[in-house]
């Protein structure tokens, strides 16, 4: 397992996020600290090898490395702090006035009727700005914006309640005036739009309302109660576009290699990649798996060894630099603990079953589940306060939908726009896969256990993840020795 750029990924990540919410001394504290722990390792690791002068020399240099990745992301994260408490916005705060916002992604509509929508800033008192914006606002005309529509509407400004470099949170009040959106991103709402309708005329109402989630990611039709029960069985991140979703689609164009040739399949493949993440929109999930993605393709055009967690922390890396917010993003968090767990423990965990006599594709599966849920349980927790129990094996119940799921789908929404009738056809052999994922979800969600409450924050964080540390060691040990007995 190549882990040379793991070291970087971390440093640019920790150094970061100190810096986003602990500012400059936050950024400094964590250069140093990984500085100290990199000495730390290196010095235990070659103490253990007992090689002398090439490990010490090894040892400085990985030093000086993680030195240098710390400062230089030190510096840079310092800049884009200063940028955002000295924007010109700062000068409005607690009065109205007059902004033009563009939505980065769908507006999602709250409890209570209101509108949250995150977006960037275009203009301030109609003089031209920048600067990441969260707005809150009530009626349908904020509702009804597109990401990429820009919206000019009058607001009130007040100070950001958490650190993550936006610039400010705006009060929305009257109607907003519409402006009209890039052509590629209005060519992404209405292939959104109508694979939606395409669902509606070819399913019942409860899986149409489901297949948009589980393909595009598009939640505006589920009903309160089936969100509920994905959230309890811990199915709910299926309805948020993931790496999973990219690694299917992009894998499926790749098998037209056969016909087409390597080189032309991974173009097409690039191309797709770029088409799906513009129409499902560019969350932290979707953001990482498109860059790994995309370094995993240029390892097919160069011939090189394709290794998964290289490309991972690389992905980290180029993140930190192009979108350093994501450093305090909890669903990107969760995303890259889950695919660095199918990395590194689930395919260790399924050679032991597999070594125990387990069919392999049973011994991945079961691996991938309790992996995913070990490392994402504490920041789930620390989100919602509660655990699903059943996660696991509703996970490994739906894992043979899902790729038809996505394949299916995403190619129905590809020909909405060119033959209608032939996607709706295409959605219809979705159908009993998503009854059968919605019947699992309702089921467990039902189970008197399906979750646990928990204490929010950081008290649930830090309690589930000894929890989860336990049952990992306590599984790793059981698998290990099993094996082990059966050898002997």
């Amino acid at each position: 397992m190549d882990l040379r750029l793991v070291p970087a990924a971390l440093t640019s990540w920790a150094v970061t996020a100190a810096g986003i919410v602990w500012l400059r001394a936050g950024a400094v504290a964590a250069t140093l600290t990984a500085v100290a722990a990199a000495a730390l390792i290196g010095w235990w690791a070659a103490r253990r090898r007992l090689r002398g002068g090439a490990d010490r020399r090894a040892l400085a240099s990985a030093v000086v490395a993680v030195a240098v990745v710390g400062s230089g992301f030190a510096v840079a994260v310092s800049l884009r702090v200063d940028a955002a408490a000295e924007h010109a916005i700062t000068g409005y705060f607690g009065s109205d006035t007059s902004v033009v916002v563009t939505p980065s992604e769908t507006p999602r509509v709250l409890d209570g009727g209101r509108t949250m929508i995150r977006g960037a800033l275009v203009a301030l008192a109609g003089a031209p700005s920048s600067g990441d914006v969260l707005v809150f606002a009530s009626g349908a005309g904020y509702a009804n914006l597109t990401a990429g529509q820009p919206a000019a509407f009058r607001a009130r400004v007040s100070r950001p309640k958490r650190r993550d470099l936006t610039v400010a949170v705006l009060s929305a009040h009257g109607e907003p005036v519409p402006g009209e959106a890039a052509p590629i991103h209005r060519a992404a709402h209405r292939l959104r739009a109508r694979f939606a309708e395409s669902a509606r005329l070819a399913l019942p109402p409860d899986q149409a309302a489901t297949l948009p989630a589980l393909v595009l990611g598009d939640t505006s039709a589920l009903s309160a109660q089936t969100t509920a029960e994905f959230r309890r069985s811990g199915l709910a991140h299926l309805t948020a576009v993931s790496g999973a979703n990219v690694t299917i689609v992009c894998g499926a164009v790749l098998l037209s290699a056969v016909l087409i040739g390597p080189r032309a399949a991974v173009a097409l493949a690039a191309l797709t990649l770029v088409g799906f993440v513009v129409v499902v929109q560019p969350s932290p999930s979707v953001l990482r798996a498109a860059v790994m993605g995309a370094i995993t393709l240029l390892a097919v055009l160069s011939h090189r060894r394709r290794q998964a967690l290289p490309a991972l922390a690389a992905t980290v890396i180029a993140l930190m630099i192009g979108v350093p917010e994501l450093a305090v993003d909890v669903g990107f968090a969760l995303s890259v603990s889950a695919t660095a767990a199918l990395v590194v423990l689930a395919p260790a965990w399924s050679r032991r079953l597999t070594g125990r006599g387990w069919p392999k594709p049973v011994a991945d599966a079961v691996s991938v589940a309790v992996a995913a849920q070990l490392v994402t349980a504490p920041l789930v927790a620390g989100i919602s306060g509660s655990v699903s129990v059943v996660a696991v094996l509703a996970n490994l119940v739906v894992a043979p939908v899902i790729p038809p799921i996505t394949v299916i789908g995403c190619a129905a929404a590809a020909l909405c726009p060119l033959w209608p009738a032939g996607a709706e056809l295409l959605i219809r052999f979705t159908g009993p896969e998503v009854w059968w994922l919605l019947g699992v979800a309702r089921w467990a969600a039902g189970l008197p256990i399906a979750a646990v409450p928990v204490p929010s924050g950081a008290a649930g964080v830090l309690t589930v993840a000894i929890a989860a540390v336990a049952v990992a060691a306590t599984w790793h040990w059981v698998v290990s020795h099993r094996r082990d007995t059966i050898v002997r």
